[in-house]
């Protein structure tokens, strides 16, 4: 390893978030070090360099401006005085009504294309913007006070992202679609200039007669935000009742299961509306009606209304409020290598979209490695393996039984020698585990171990290109 990641060499890291209503950007520095507790490589001491101010998504005819976003990636990075080649590790997450464009997996493309390998480039994945909010909201909050529960209510244009967590770990991640976008005003009023799909059964729900180009009045707009207050308390109180309604169907895009705590948790707040929220709460005044065009004003001052929401609203305030997202992609979710991985082939790197096909013990026999190696023969550009320590990290002995195991497995499906197979270790011994399963060289397999990497629920993985000896790893389709 160099002499500047062994002392902490600083790397710059990049997360970009276009959402239902705007986009926002921000780079921040941090070294990579060994842990002093645990020992494993990972990015320390983060320090914001530069936070972009948000800007509306720009929107043409219903699709993404792909050109006017290409315009918004240069001026950030300008800004910013970074170049794409100078960055460790980047990331994009596009959410909201956004990721319902039928371009958005284009923009991801774009983003790619424009800032090198971008780690995350997923378009609609509601889990990893979950756990992003929490992180980049209210981790260090959450490990301060590390007895109690906090639920993350992450509101935006299009979607509330919801994370339970405790002393820092997210235990339970959901998805709805609520949000202050679903219906759209002409700033200033309450005349409609745009529905989404859910804002249209929304209104016929709640028996509203009212198109594009028609007012809300009073009572209708109360009947509107009634709903999205309701819908927020069955996520808050676990009512799964709400959500099995026609409705409650309909906006629910991954179910939030709250385990069973001692302690009921508490609500904190992030996304627009929960940076609205916290504004008047701390008497600061709010933009006039239907500022940004949308209900997020009206929802952030219901919300304040209703006593269960916002009970430890003053008592628990998160971090980061309206860019929770950004910060949390930035800042939390790239993984760090360990420095014994094993990297024959340097050039097979970046690997993306990998899909984590199976997660297995250090203990797993051959006959398992080789089912698992034969379900993930089906994806073409590659797969991964999760291998987890089964209780204490295995020793030498174990790691050469168990290289054993996986050359025989390897041998056994017998892959082509140029599909990449990738082994995520949770032990520092990716090196040896690489010899031994390779055969030391003498199998016809495109093998890498990555050691050192947390286990994380997810489904896919992206690995970033190699720098001196550390690789950027980064989960999505979190679970």
């Amino acid at each position: 390893m160099s002499q500047a990641i062994a002392n902490g060499g600083q790397v710059l890291l990049l997360g970009l978030d276009f959402g239902s209503t705007t986009s926002s950007a921000l780079v921040a520095q941090a070294s990579i070090s060994s842990h002093c507790v645990t020992g494993r490589m990972a990015l320390q001491d983060p320090r914001v360099l530069y936070r972009g101010e948000p800007v509306f998504t720009p929107f043409d005819h219903g699709s993404i401006d792909l050109d006017a976003v290409r315009g918004l990636i240069t001026t950030w990075l300008d800004e910013a005085g970074v170049s794409a080649d100078a960055l460790f590790s980047g990331g994009v997450i596009i959410t909201g009504l956004a990721a319902q464009r039928h371009n958005a997996q284009a923009l991801a493309e774009l983003v790619g294309e424009r800032v090198g390998d971008a780690l995350v480039t997923r378009a609609d994945d509601g889990g990893l913007e979950s756990w992003l909010a929490f992180m980049g909201s209210c981790s260090t909050l959450s490990r301060f006070h590390d007895d109690q529960p906090l639920l993350n209510l992450d509101i935006g244009g299009g979607t509330t992202n919801a994370a339970l967590g405790l002393g820092g770990n997210v235990l339970a991640c959901g998805c709805h679609f609520i949000g202050a976008r679903h219906l759209q005003f002409e700033p200033g009023s309450y005349r409609l200039s745009g529905l989404s799909r859910f804002g249209e059964r929304l209104l016929q729900a709640l028996g509203i007669d009212r198109r594009i180009g028609d007012e809300l009045d009073q009572r209708q707009r109360d009947a509107v935000l009634d709903w999205n207050i309701l819908a927020l308390l069955a996520i808050v109180e676990g009512d799964r009742a709400f959500f099995e309604g026609e409705l409650g169907q309909l906006i629910e895009q991954i179910p939030l299961h709250l385990p069973a705590l001692a302690d009921a948790p508490a609500v904190t707040f992030s996304g627009g509306v929960g940076e609205l929220l916290y504004r008047h709460l701390d008497g600061q005044s709010l933009p006039g009606t239907t500022h940004y065009g949308d209900l997020g004003i009206d929802l952030a001052l219901a919300i304040a209304a209703t006593p269960r929401l916002v009970r430890d609203a003053r008592r628990l305030v998160p971090e980061n409020r309206g860019r929770a997202t950004v910060y949390g992609l930035t800042l939390h979710n790239t993984e760090i290598s360990g420095i014994t991985l094993f990297l024959p082939r340097p050039q097979a790197l970046p690997l993306k979209d990998l899909p984590i096909v199976a997660r297995l013990g250090t203990d797993a026999s051959q006959a398992q490695l080789a089912d698992a190696i034969t379900l993930a023969r089906s994806s073409q550009s590659g797969a991964c393996l999760q291998l987890l320590d089964s209780g204490n990290a295995p020793g030498l002995q174990g790691i050469r039984q168990l290289g054993g195991r996986l050359a025989g497995a390897i041998a056994q499906v017998g892959p082509d020698a140029d599909w990449p197979l990738v082994i995520l270790l949770e032990s520092n011994a990716g090196k040896a585990l690489g010899n031994y399963a390779s055969d030391w060289g003498r199998l016809p397999v495109n093998l890498l171990v990555i050691d050192e990497v947390r286990e994380r629920h997810a489904h896919y993985v992206n690995l970033g290109k190699p720098r001196q000896q550390i690789v950027p790893v980064a989960f999505y389709g979190v679970h």
